[in-house]
């Protein structure tokens, strides 16, 4: 039924929100754990109504804010303008505290040591709740933050050996935490001394390392014990106690909690209210004690007053309401009240910045094809760089990316040996004519300036091809749109109302723009139009200038035109300037670069324009074709052919002949290749390797691509992503013992004829048990979603060999003759060789495809833990679980039974 209270809004879409919204009202969101009834919650609700009006106007006087958000400490986020919640999962997990901004603008820099205890007594379900609470902790660190992680029994050392001292608390290093805590054992005894003793040697031993320098503080997790480890306090803590220590009680237990809270309360209490010892008994606690923790840590702020309510920025991250990676400038908001215990961070204010807004400030096509410009952070994290590209959206964790992970070398290739190798008299004769393109496509009298200046009419864009322009703020009313004909109408439609001398308009960017659609256009006249280029093999001739015009002839060649509008960002522009000569590259298997009507493959080949003006010399456009794949296969195998009589009829080799070899005669026994500078193939006479076009070479042919690696004709650089996205590792049931679940009469039974809070707790155990195995079971399926990852990818490019050489490639069983020659003013290289008389040859099998990065372990386990002491697991219904309790409870209704049970 529909709530009679409710308010229907009425949303519009708004491209900049990348949502529909409404401006007129605030919308709130609540955590799916919190109940909303509550009085906290609607005395929240009731006080940040005010700030709807304050958003209102924050929007007015700037039309450029977007999501304008208070998350409280509470829970409750307020965010304007409204517009649907939408859950990222089936289940709404979202929790503001739980957020990087929130994070990082509700406390300040921290240096924390925690320590876990894995004595024996801890097993089972509290060593599970133990595990999982630590890393919850890791998760409410910010990368402005360090930490360790150490375990202790009767001693203690890190949980990763390699750190051996505070390490900042980045995704990197809380992955490699999380990690080395799932292998936590439990054994031995409980010495919380050596704990304590192993944490304030970290925290006060000044090593030089980086740290926060600001909040320090310990945080033990522990089930429990007597001991108070007082003669430590002494010795590293007290007088001054500089470092705060909070202490956790993790699972179902009856040890006092006294020695514990008293810990926590004699290292720095907070004004004399000794409530620093947290009791954990379920996993979905957690959140709200971290939340205390980060309370206790947020009233230095509070008394520091002024100086803390300055603006910090967060890492980019993904924004939850869909509006891509964010930035978020952050302030903390205090309850500056007279009673000194209630003067807490009330929660935190934050208005987002898209990535794409900041993108569309710094334009690119100012600074040339190959310029870019990029933003860090204090940490040297990247907020704005080419390369920063997430591959996993909705993602919880801030996208930290170092700037030195993102740059690739370019130019500087280290230098290797060339091998010789021995000319073979057999082929040692075969030369190589490469294919020239026609000089008409690349007039050398093409004229710069246009005499009788055009205005810029509807039909004048599509009446010579169609014309892609870069989507560039012309002018400061031109709508932008990534869709190209939308762009193109706005742009004709602008020019329709203003003159390219507009003031709202950039005058030489316009002009640039208006010069270079007259210029193109006296190509396509003057040159394009008198040939027929199907008699050339070419579907298609393009032309992309870097005053933002791509010109695509003819009009049908541009339902296939797969490239970006803006020449800058578009690979074959910024190859072609980099290099001499001509480009060619072949699709890949995944592109859609098949023209519908005749279903042949087109091979882009481009160049660039070099103009000298002044005595300088300048790359103002590049210019290419599309080949057609079959029509310049033919021509190939021609071209590949080294007859001395075009009507010579010894066309037939064999291995100890002398005979002249043809690409094209001599298909069934010989392999004529071209593959481009990276390792790709672009064509070949073997037309069953036509649906192999674009592929690695290495899967064409492996042994092949093999000989011209170790030959030196190829060298291999590996390179890092930190922005991949792997499948999960199936996690093993390791441990000691089945993970079936023993119902079993408490001993009370025994004692006492009517023990009500004993079988109370037995039933309420028993459904903790069901609940955390179902929680299990849902959690277990969100593990196998995609994780980020590392991965390494190894690229291949020439060398700098230039001249022919022969090879023969000798794989025991058989050898056969290679030829291979880089073609002058091209990025190809021609190889011819004989077809392998043998089926296998044991070499390496070159890869281009990325790999998993797996860190190497930290730990040596003693032996392979994965399948020890997994038993069956057993998982009752909530009917089959009911069913056992109320016979658990039915001795206790009918007391003539008890004789029975003793």
């Amino acid at each position: 039924m529909e709530n009679p209270y409710s308010m229907k809004l009425e949303f519009v879409d708004d491209p900049n929100f990348k949502n529909k919204v409404n401006y007129s009202y605030s919308a709130v969101q609540i955590p799916t754990d919190i109940y909303k009834g509550s009085p906290v919650i609607l005395n929240e609700l009731n006080w940040t109504q005010a700030l709807e009006r304050v958003f209102i106007d924050n929007r007015r006087e700037d039309s450029s804010l977007r999501w304008q958000v208070f998350g409280s400490a509470t829970g409750v986020t307020r965010y304007y303008p409204a517009t649907p919640w939408r859950a990222p999962n089936k289940i709404d997990l979202y929790d503001v505290r739980r957020r990087p901004w929130y994070i990082q603008g509700a406390s300040s820099p921290k240096d924390m040591i925690i320590i876990v205890d894995v004595s024996g007594s801890v097993s089972g379900l509290t060593l599970k709740l133990m595990k999982t609470s630590v890393m919850e902790m890791l998760d409410t660190l910010s990368d402005d933050d360090y930490v360790n992680v150490a375990r202790f029994n009767e001693k203690a050392d890190a949980v990763v050996p390699c750190f051996k001292t505070l390490v900042q608390a980045n995704m990197r290093n809380k992955k490699i935490f999380k990690e080395s805590i799932m292998h936590m054992q439990a054994k031995g005894t409980t010495d919380y001394k050596s704990g304590f003793q192993f944490a304030f040697e970290q925290l006060l031993n000044d090593t030089g390392a980086p740290r926060a320098g600001c909040n320090k503080m310990i945080m033990m997790f522990t089930d429990g014990g007597e001991d108070r480890a007082q003669d430590i306090f002494e010795k590293y803590n007290w007088p001054n106690k500089t470092i705060r220590v909070f202490t956790f009680s993790v699972g179902q237990h009856n040890y006092d909690v006294t020695p514990l809270q008293w810990i926590a309360c004699a290292n720095k209490a907070i004004y004399g209210v000794c409530v620093c010892v947290f009791v954990i008994s379920l996993m979905c606690v957690f959140s709200s004690l971290s939340q205390e923790y980060l309370d206790v840590l947020g009233r230095p702020m509070v008394l520091a007053g002024p100086k803390a309510k300055q603006v910090q920025w967060t890492n980019v991250y993904q924004d939850a309401l869909g509006l891509g990676l964010v930035i978020t400038g952050t302030m903390p908001v205090f309850n500056l009240t007279a009673d000194a215990n209630s003067q807490l961070v009330l929660g935190v204010m934050g208005v987002d910045v898209a990535i794409n807004e900041i993108k569309r400030k710094t334009p690119t096509y100012r600074l040339g094809a190959n310029g870019y410009t990029f933003a860090i952070d204090q940490n040297g994290y990247l907020l704005l760089h080419p390369n920063l590209q997430p591959k996993i959206i909705n993602f919880r964790e801030p996208v930290t990316l170092d700037f030195l992970d993102a740059e690739l070398e370019d130019s500087k290739k280290e230098e290797v040996n060339t091998v010789q190798t021995t000319k073979h008299p057999h082929i040692s004769n075969i030369v190589m004519n490469p294919p020239l393109l026609c000089s008409w496509l690349f007039p050398d009298n093409l004229p710069l300036s246009v005499a009788d200046f055009e205005s810029l009419l509807p039909n004048s864009f599509e009446s010579e091809g169609h014309v892609f322009i870069a989507p560039r703020e012309y002018c400061n009313e031109l709508e932008l749109s990534n869709n190209n004909t939308e762009f193109l109408l706005n742009f004709i439609a602008l020019m329709e109302k203003v003159t390219p001398d507009s003031k709202q308009c950039d005058n030489l960017l316009l002009h640039n723009l208006i010069l270079d659609t007259g210029i193109i256009r006296q190509l396509v006249e003057k040159v394009w139009k008198t040939k027929d280029l199907t008699t050339y093999g070419f579907l298609a001739v393009f032309a992309a200038t870097d005053g933002g015009i791509t010109r695509v002839f003819p009009n049908k060649a541009a339902e296939t035109w797969e490239e970006d509008p803006e020449p800058f960002n578009a690979s074959y522009y910024r190859r072609s300037l980099d290099n001499k000569g001509y480009i060619f590259r072949a699709p890949y298997l995944n592109d859609e670069l098949l023209n519908p009507e005749n279903d042949t493959i087109g091979i882009l080949v481009s160049t660039a324009v070099e103009i000298t003006v002044g005595g300088k010399t300048i790359k103002p456009a590049v210019v290419g074709v599309k080949l057609d794949l079959e029509a310049w296969v033919d021509k190939f195998k021609i071209l590949a052919s080294n007859q001395t009589s075009p009507t010579s009829d010894n066309r037939q080799c064999g291995p100890t002949s002398g005979c002249e070899m043809d690409c094209e005669a001599n298909s069934e026994d010989l392999l004529c290749y071209l593959v481009d500078d990276g390792g790709f193939l672009i064509m070949s006479n073997q037309k069953d390797h036509w649906n192999k076009i674009g592929m690695f070479f290495s899967e064409v042919d492996p042994y092949l691509m093999h000989a011209l690696y170790n030959n030196s004709f190829y060298n291999r650089k590996q390179s890092f992503d930190y922005q991949s996205v792997c499948d999960p590792v199936p996690s093993s049931n390791t441990g000691a013992a089945p993970r079936s679940h023993i119902f079993a009469l408490p001993t009370s039974f025994k004692q006492s004829p009517f023990p009500p809070r004993s079988l109370f707790q037995q039933l309420l155990y028993g459904m903790i048990l069901w609940f955390l195995q179902r929680y299990e079971v849902e959690a277990e399926g969100m593990d196998s979603r995609e994780t980020s990852c590392v991965t390494i990818q190894t690229q291949f490019y020439f060398t700098n060999i230039n001249s022919s050489y022969d090879i023969l490639q000798d794989c025991g069983n058989c050898s056969r003759l290679i030829h291979a020659k880089r073609l002058n003013n091209t990025n190809l290289l021609f190889v011819v060789a004989e077809k392998m008389p043998c089926n296998t040859c044991e070499v390496e099998k070159l890869s281009q495809a990325e790999t998993e990065c797996i860190l190497a372990n930290t730990y040596t386990p003693a032996e392979n833990t994965s399948d020890c002491g997994r038993g069956h697991s057993f998982r009752p219904s909530l009917q089959t679980l009911l069913m056992i309790q109320l016979f658990l409870l039915y001795p206790i209704a009918s007391p003539h039974f008890l004789p029975l049970l003793l």
